[in-house]
Parts: structure tokens; sequence; C-alpha cells
């Protein structure tokens, strides 16, 4: 598994507003959606393409264009959907599905609760998003999901992460090709499983609810 944690002043500038705890969900939902774009232009480096010949006002010439199929987005309900317009800015020509991970607060472990996917996705680059990696079983379980759907080529975008959710996520995925694009890696998590410093529960925030 690839990890590229991203290194740019509007990253850690938009980063420190979503994190203050007097941020209202408004601000907070464009910021998600703002910073998502910046991680997008990392996360698609290696978008698959393919030549195309075009005619420009002056001459004839050679570009790329996204190859089919079309990748596709998937963000995890409920706080990936607050991430799903800012991937759709960048990559307006992408599919989207859509996957209902949870963690049970008792045994933290993911469970499945909907999808919304195709049946077959033989040949597809996938592209998951979730605000925050954590203890990394639901992220994981996920991309296992797609690859079981036949996905050979998963990169999974979140705001935050933590040592314990890439250790986590190294040995879930195996041999899987696998990239984790990260906006920053926190300190670790804390009793209740939490990141530290992290920026709360990003659903609540997101949508000013509480669960």
């Amino acid at each position: 598994m690839r990890v590229v944690i991203a290194d740019h002043p509007l990253v850690t500038h938009k980063l420190t507003v979503l994190r203050d705890e007097r941020t209202p969900p408004a601000t907070f939902r464009l910021l998600i959606e703002e910073l998502t774009t910046l991680l997008a232009y990392e996360a698609t480096r290696d978008v698959r393409v393919e030549s195309v010949e075009i005619t420009t006002p002056v001459a004839p010439t050679t570009g790329v264009r996204l190859s089919r199929p079309a990748p596709l987005i998937v963000p995890i309900i409920r706080a990936g959907l607050g991430m799903l317009e800012g991937m759709v800015k960048l990559l307006p020509t992408a599919e989207v599905g859509f996957l209902g991970m949870k963690r049970d607060e008792t045994t933290l472990q993911p469970e499945t609760y909907a999808e919304r996917l195709p049946e077959d996705l033989s040949g597809r680059q996938c592209f998951v998003v979730d605000p925050m990696l954590a203890t990394g079983g639901s992220l994981a379980a996920a991309i296992q999901f797609l690859f079981d759907r036949g996905a050979d080529d998963v990169t999974a975008v979140c705001i935050l992460g933590t040592p314990e959710g890439i250790s986590a996520m190294r040995e879930m995925v195996g041999e899987h090709n696998v990239t984790l694009v990260l906006g920053a890696l926190d300190q670790g998590l804390n009793e209740q499983a939490y990141i530290v410093p992290g920026l709360g529960d990003a659903g609540d925030r997101l949508y000013g609810t509480v669960d």
C-alpha cells in the first residue's frame, strides 16, 4: 500500500480552520469540499488515460482523455458524502457509487448496512472517500468490498489519518493495489478510538446532528 500525506500550506491552513470547534457546519462543509478537491489532485495522479487526436484552432495535436471504463467514486455514508462534490468537481465524468459502513461502538468492528455499486467492477479504478481514517477497519472493509466486485486499483482519500489506521490498513489490504492519500497524519487514537487531535465526529459536524 502506498501512502501519500499532503504537504501544502493551503491544506494545512484549511485543516486548522476545520479542526476548530467553533467552525459552524456550513463552513465545515465548504472546507471539506475544498480540501477534498486539493487532495484529489494527488489522488488522481495515476488516473488512467488514453491518447486522442484533436485539432486546435492552429494545428492538429495529440492529447489524452480519461480511459473507459470511467473511474468510480465511492463515498462511505454518511460522512463521505461531504467529500463527494469535491471529487466530482475534478472528475465530472466519473461514475458514483455508495457504500454504507459504520463502526460498532462496542466491538469497534465495521459493518456494511447499505450499498449501491455496479455488480462488476472489473478493470475499474475506484476512489473511496471518507474523512477519517481512525482504526482502519471500516475503510479496509470498504476497499475489500470493491476488490471482491472485481476492482483492480483503489485509492482512498481521507482528510485525517492515524499511525494505527495505516498499520491496520497495510495488514488488511495485503498485496492489493491500494493508495492512501491523507490531508494530515495525526498523533493517534484515544481510548474511545477517536483521532487525536482530530476534529471530532466528522458526520455530526458536517450536518449539525448528533446520533
